[in-house]
């Protein structure tokens, strides 16, 4: 075989490697997780640095592989479209084309692609030192092509936005819902994750113990009497009010009241209650949890009176009704732990009428909607739009519920029947 026929077919070999190393970088660069690059980098990875440093600037990278994979298909497409035609004449243009299209597509393109996205974080810090040079040689002629891009882009009228990194909530959403694993652990993870992002849109209001179930204490009654409530009261911190409930004047603490006593050596008589008293501290209900948990922070205090925008008392709020959305119930030997929660034989369950979704939502990793109610009561409320009859149902978002007592207006059980318990039943 002639000499030059054998260089030919060398180049054209060399070629379609160079293709596949282009394909495989780009692929690599592109889908590797830049927040695991991002980790690397930080611990002092030397190529990670370096792959950082070139997702700062994508355009151009993704400009660079374009730029040299074309380069290299084309070259070879026309050694052997030169090549064919030697030995086939004009025919060979075809036979060219036909040979050369499988040849890039299956060992130019699809091969290394399908590679690097099984491999795509160790691939791109493989890569990364070799691109780096490449971004650089070219990288006259790469600004040159972004120019005239973007002045024919401007000339349609459409502006494009640099690659600033950053990545948003919904892609954090995303890799939490993605984030997968065996066990209770993983689900718990997600939970928490997903409480965490969701602290600047969840209101006071919603995860706030409502004022019929916050125990407050009369002011205006005798000093002994106060001093038994308190110290018979679960609670650390309690409202205390005068006149009518709405009128907190102070917040107690059993802490305090318990040093009077020993101060009086339990002449209980003299103690001046209202003057242990804390100024309450008021919030509105409107205040997203991350705002209030930051006002906590500021201010060392965990405990707030909310209310709505008359200045009506709704509830109370403490640093650890914030702190268990994220992480969950955080019980002690002194809590109530009635959870609101019966499971049934046949998948169902028989909830509290004031559970709130969100509970529901993080225990059972349920789809349920909380913008518009706060409690599963409420969002049977909304949904039907008019106050239920005992035994009810309704079917919505692929839940069947079935009212079970009702307490004047108040909704107080309902049974639940998720999607993958349904027996086919039918609300009206």
């Amino acid at each position: 075989m002639p000499t030059d026929i054998v260089i030919i077919i060398a180049a054209i070999a060399a070629l379609l490697v160079l293709s596949a190393g282009f394909s495989l970088s780009e692929t690599a660069l592109t889908g590797a997780s830049r927040l695991r690059i991002h980790q690397l980098a930080k611990e002092g990875s030397r190529l990670a640095r370096i792959a950082r440093t070139l997702y700062q600037n994508k355009e151009r990278l993704i400009g660079t592989i374009l730029l040299a994979n074309n380069l290299v298909n084309i070259l070879a497409s026309a050694l052997a479209t030169s090549l064919f035609i030697r030995f086939f004449g004009d025919r060979g243009v075809a036979y060219a084309t036909g040979v050369m299209t499988a040849l890039i597509l299956i060992f130019g393109e699809v091969l290394p692609k399908t590679y690097a996205i099984n491999n795509a974080d160790r691939v791109a810090l493989a890569v990364s030192p070799a691109m780096r040079v490449m971004v650089s040689v070219l990288s006259p002629v790469t600004h040159a092509v972004q120019v005239i891009v973007k002045g024919m882009l401007h000339l349609f009228g459409v502006r494009t936005v640099a690659d600033i990194g950053v990545t948003s909530p919904e892609e954090l959403r995303g890799a939490i819902d993605l984030h997968a694993g065996p066990g209770e652990q993983v689900k718990h993870e997600r939970a928490m994750l997903r409480s965490i992002l969701d602290l600047d849109q969840v209101e006071v209001g919603e995860i706030m113990m409502h004022r019929k179930d916050v125990f407050m204490i009369d002011a205006d009654q005798p000093v002994p009497a106060i001093i038994e409530q308190v110290l018979g009261s679960p609670f650390t911190r309690i409202p205390l009010w005068s006149g009518e409930p709405d009128n907190i004047i102070g917040v107690l603490h059993a802490k305090t009241v318990i040093k009077a006593v020993y101060e009086n050596a339990g002449r209980v008589e003299s103690i001046d209650v209202r003057a242990l008293a804390a100024k309450p501290w008021f919030v509105p209900e409107s205040n997203s949890l991350i705002d209030q948990l930051q006002a906590f922070r500021r201010r060392r205090e965990h405990f707030a009176i909310v209310v709505d925008e008359y200045g009506s008392l709704m509830g109370i709020v403490t640093l650890e009704d914030i702190l268990e959305e994220i992480v969950g119930d955080i019980a002690d030997e002194y809590d109530q732990t009635l959870t609101g929660i019966w499971p049934q034989p046949d998948g169902s369950l028989i909830v509290s009428g004031n559970l709130t979704i969100r509970d529901l939502n993080r225990r059972f990793d349920w789809p349920l909607p909380d913008e518009e109610a706060a409690t599963i009561a409420g969002l049977v409320l909304h949904e039907a739009r008019r106050i239920p009859e005992v035994g009810q149902v309704f079917n919505f978002y692929g839940f069947r519920f079935e009212i079970l007592r009702r307490k004047r207006n108040q909704i107080i059980s309902i049974r639940i029947t998720p999607p993958r318990a349904e027996t086919g039943t039918h609300g009206h």
